[in-house]
């Protein structure tokens, strides 16, 4: 009697063991199953986040090549505006070079008039010595002119000490009277533009001996 009341509690003990070793199998085998069901769940939302990532790069490239298109726009009108001005600089300064004279010529406009009514008035008259003095005031009334509104100057030269930078010596004698170089005769006047020379008087030196 007593051996089958042992057999029968070890018999209980195995059962025990086992109940409990199918128990902690089963708790082992949840949180395994748990994680793959995790994994199966996380796939889809894997790809929705790549289709995402898709639709906004696919906005951001087509925002760019519009962003380019405008610039390339944008480029196409400032280079037509430049060429536009460029041509336009082209023509005014055709314009300024053709009009440049424009003031000098109606300027000498008046002096033209009362040169052509001096001769005029000297061929009905036969008599020219009215040619003569019309000429003189024509002279004079043009270089006033010149003078006054453009900044023109004769360049003194009889009398005066040779300067090689205002005079152009065309002729040089020995005198002995002088003491310097100094311009003896005139043969064609020199003139200066705003204090520059324009074109140096044509003289007659006289050189001292040495």
């Amino acid at each position: 009697m007593e051996k089958k009341n042992k057999k029968s509690k070890a018999d209980a003990q195995d059962e025990v063991k086992t109940a409990t070793a199918q128990a902690v199998e089963t708790q082992q085998e949840a949180p395994a199953s748990s994680e793959a069901a995790g994994q199966e769940s996380n796939v889809p939302s894997e790809l929705e986040q790549k289709e995402l990532e898709i639709v906004q790069l696919k906005e951001q490239l087509a925002a760019s090549q519009s962003e380019v298109a405008s610039l390339k726009e944008q480029m196409l009108r400032d280079r037509a505006d430049l060429e536009n001005y460029r041509k336009r600089l082209i023509r005014d300064k055709e314009e300024s070079i053709k009009f440049a004279n424009e003031s000098l010529i109606r300027d000498l406009l008046q002096p033209l008039d009362d040169f052509n009514r001096a001769l005029e008035a000297a061929e009905s008259a036969k008599d020219y010595t009215k040619v003569h003095d019309g000429v003189v005031m024509v002279n004079s009334q043009l270089y006033s002119t010149l003078e006054k509104n453009w900044g023109l100057r004769r360049i003194e030269a009889v009398g005066k000490e040779f300067n090689p930078e205002e005079h152009e010596a065309y002729m040089v004698v020995a005198d002995d009277s002088l003491e310097t170089e100094t311009v003896l005769e005139e043969y064609a006047v020199g003139y200066k533009l705003h204090g520059r020379v324009l074109r140096p008087s044509k003289v007659k030196v006289g050189k001292p001996n040495v």
